[in-house]
């Protein structure tokens, strides 16, 4: 019984080892440089506009002067930033693969899409 029971509590330490080595890894993923592609469907909103944008561990931040980035990869590829340019600021959300990705934003007066590739 005492051997099972070390047995069991070994497996158990191995499958936190994994996971914790795991995740690291799996964020590590998505590191790199990004251009992001913005697009407005709306005459009055800025369209066309490319952002440069790393990704650390999982953590976005901004490669651009002009534009703060925030936010996070998770381990499946989904997304969620902030950008912010002086008094402007946008939300947006989709999914990354390894060398591309998509989703939505969402500013005060303005949404529309966003592309992203791996620089």
């Amino acid at each position: 019984m005492e051997s099972f029971r070390k047995i069991h509590i070994a497996s158990r330490i191995l499958l936190l080892a994994g996971i914790a080595i795991a995740t690291p890894a799996a964020a590590a993923t998505f590191d790199g440089a990004w251009n992001v592609q913005i697009a407005s469907g709306n005459v009055a909103c800025p369209s066309g506009t490319s952002v440069s944008i790393g990704i650390n561990n999982g953590q976005v931040a901004s490669n651009d002067f002009a534009v703060t980035a925030s936010g996070r990869v998770a381990e499946a590829g989904t997304i969620s930033v902030t950008l912010s340019s002086g008094m402007k600021r946008a939300v947006g959300s989709g999914r990354l693969t390894a060398t591309s990705g998509s989703g939505t934003w969402r500013g005060a007066m303005c949404s529309g899409t966003w592309t992203a590739q791996r620089i």
